[in-house]
């Protein structure tokens, strides 16, 4: 009879690539994955991993055996969903995360009233850029994940995952309060073609987005800083270092010094929530996404 702690190993390992991957991803400590693949090779008498310079890889029965582990986990996990939504009730783990101003902006509202409306519930939170939240789901290291697109640059899902809206939420220009667009009631992005951006890390979603933007509209853009928070962005603007797209959500205070204007074109970013479509009748789940779109509505 295969163990089926020791097929979540070597799924973990499958798909993380490294026994430090799969500890980290399960929370347990390396020796105890090696442990658990020592004893899963014993139990099927075949030799699953093979030394790959300072790492491992998988061998020919590994992999055939991690396909198959992946598809028992699936199911278990299906059978799990169905037996909650049985008996309707919420309880267990839920694993979710957030990119930094929605974990800010959403997560105390909601995770609060998840605790108080269903206690039995136990919740694990953690901040994730959108690209790495969505890939923790497809792993199964998470069970949802707040993530965005923008109204001009929608973000593509893998196949088997749910989604559902949060909110739709309006991006402004943020200025130092000197800047010479500061008392407009609105602008527009290529009135900003001569100042320095300050923007996300590169090859970061958001970033990615407004140096496309920019450039549809014949703007090549000077960046002149970079900060993953928001609100490292908005501390630059105050300190007169350049401009930057300022969201709604999760973006109070506003330091002083710095002027929101929206944009004339009214550029919105759509935050949602994903979940893998096998655990779609979990009432956590449910409860999860009931809350998170309660939170929306108040920030909205």
């Amino acid at each position: 009879m295969l163990n089926l702690e020791r097929l979540r190993t070597l799924d973990a390992l499958a798909r993380h690539g490294s026994v430090s991957g799969a500890a980290e991803g399960l929370h347990i400590t390396t020796s105890a994955v090696s442990q658990q693949l020592s004893k899963l090779e014993r139990e099927v008498g075949q030799q699953l991993l093979a030394k790959n310079g300072r790492g491992v890889r998988l061998t020919d029965a590994g992999r055939l055996l991690a396909e198959h582990a992946a598809r028992i986990l699936s199911q278990v996990e299906l059978a799990q969903s169905d037996l909650e939504a049985q008996r309707g009730q919420v309880v267990g783990e839920l694993r979710l995360s957030a990119f930094p101003t929605a974990a800010r902006g959403l997560f105390p509202h909601a995770l609060s009233a998840l605790r108080r409306q269903h206690p039995a519930l136990r919740l694990r939170s953690c901040e994730l850029e959108p690209e790495l939240g969505i890939a923790a789901v497809v792993r199964g290291d998470l069970d949802l994940a707040v993530v965005l697109d923008w109204y001009n640059k929608p973000m593509a899902l893998p196949d088997g995952l749910v989604k559902a809206s949060i909110l739709d939420d309006p991006a402004e220009v943020a200025m130092p309060e000197a800047h010479r667009l500061a008392a407009r009631e609105e602008v527009d992005l290529a009135e900003f073609a001569d100042d320095e951006w300050i923007t996300w890390g590169e090859g970061e979603f958001c970033h990615e987005w407004l140096m496309f933007t920019l450039r549809s509209k014949g703007v090549e853009p000077i960046v002149g800083h970079r900060a993953a928070e928001n609100h490292t962005q908005l501390a630059l603007v105050a300190a007169g270092l350049g401009v930057c797209i300022a969201p709604v959500l999760g973006r109070r205070p506003v330091p002083a010094g710095v002027v929101t204007v929206p944009l004339r074109q009214r550029v919105r970013r759509h935050v949602y929530v994903v979940w893998r479509a096998d655990a779609d009748r979990r009432p956590s789940i449910r409860a999860a996404v009931q809350a998170l779109r309660a939170a929306g509505e108040s920030v909205g």
